[in-house]
């Protein structure tokens, strides 16, 4: 996949590991920048990509990130069209009680590749029947 850097700092997204399905993507800051508790910072990674066409990038936390710093996407999943051509930027939002600092080069989120279906909407008077029905949030746990 295509991907220009914007900032002379900014780190090419890696995959922990040979399975890994989220690249890391990495902070492209010039300083540090504190979030205080309760607060968003957009953070830059200083690059820019060209996701194929019938594919997007969907930015997730970083498990670890999240859970013992309080750092994650504001939006809680980020979704990168295919024809963005803008520097990816993360929205991190601080869930902490504490003032917390993203230093430059830092893994700050994770992006999937991964592909999508575009459907045409129809509206229609009448859905089909299932067995589920309009059962949401926790019923098929009631049986």
């Amino acid at each position: 996949m295509n991907i220009k850097k914007l900032k002379e700092n900014a780190v090419i997204p890696t995959y922990g590991s040979e399975y890994a399905a989220g690249a890391d993507l990495y902070a492209a800051i010039d300083n540090p920048v504190t979030i205080a508790p309760g607060a968003t910072e957009f953070i830059g990674t200083g690059l820019a990509m060209e996701i194929p066409m019938g594919y997007a990038g969907f930015v997730y936390a970083r498990s670890g990130l999240s859970c013992k710093e309080g750092l994650a996407p504001a939006n809680k999943v980020g979704v990168v069209d295919a024809d963005y051509r803008g520097e990816i930027t993360v929205a991190l939002y601080n869930h902490s009680n504490e003032a917390k600092t993203v230093e430059p080069g830092d893994r700050i989120a994770q992006m999937v590749i991964a592909p999508f279906l575009k459907v045409d909407f129809t509206e229609v008077g009448k859905l089909s029947k299932t067995v589920r029905g309009v059962g949401g949030f926790g019923s098929t746990g009631n049986k």
